[in-house]
């Protein structure tokens, strides 16, 4: 059974997101949090398995939130549920350790999905946040970076642009012809190499390098 703590200033969204997930196999909301600072009391008595979280809220917004969140619960996943495609804050949230970025005109069956993809490690991003992200990160300061990613190697790189397309380590494979274990292992190298935590942080870095804007096959 997988644990979603709720965290959105919005009641009706609150109400709204618990009766979709309350219909899903497999999911249960286990609290509601009107804002960041309260969603971490509720973590501290009962981690979830993941939040979904809104990015402008009172006390605590969802940045501070999920910093917070990966800084102390290193098994949270934090999966973004917000309205908020063009705001900075989306790139914001990337640095702060979320897992995956989605709309809340996210449709209710790609909802659960993205759930348990994030739950199983996967990155999940909306195109329309994805677009955005590349937007900002192209304004961001690599810090260098660069050097970084060019030690990848071809295939590698491959790899990469289809994750930070939000492409699973499944669907990477039929992509590119290779076992779903073969590419668990380039993505563990890819991250060893970015000196990067998850997926997200790489999926960051590719597309500051111009790597995900497109398909790659």
């Amino acid at each position: 059974m997988i644990r979603v703590l709720i965290c959105d200033d919005q009641e009706v969204v609150c109400e709204g997101l618990q009766a979709i997930l309350q219909s899903a196999p497999g999911i249960e909301v286990v609290g509601k949090a009107q804002d960041g600072a309260q969603a971490l009391e509720m973590i501290r008595r009962s981690p979830p398995d993941i939040v979904l979280m809104d990015l402008k809220m009172p006390v605590m917004n969802g940045v501070e939130a999920t910093r917070a969140i990966r800084t102390e619960f290193e098994a949270v996943r934090v999966l973004v549920l917000t309205t908020y495609d063009a705001d900075e804050w989306v790139l914001d949230a990337i640095r702060a350790g979320a897992h995956g970025y989605l709309l809340k005109d996210t449709p209710r069956a790609d909802l659960v999905r993205a759930i348990e993809g994030t739950v199983q490690g996967k990155s999940h991003l909306d195109p329309a946040v994805a677009g955005k992200i590349l937007q900002q990160a192209a304004r961001v300061p690599t810090r260098g970076n660069s050097t970084l990613v060019d030690s990848l190697t071809e295939r590698e790189r491959a790899v990469l642009s289809h994750l930070a397309r939000g492409l699973s380590n499944a669907d990477i494979a039929s992509r590119l012809f290779l076992s779903e274990g073969t590419v668990r292992n380039y993505v563990s190298s890819i991250l060893s190499k970015l000196n990067v935590s998850d997926r997200t942080q790489a999926a960051v870095l590719a597309l500051r390098h111009g790597l995900g804007g497109s398909d790659p096959s």
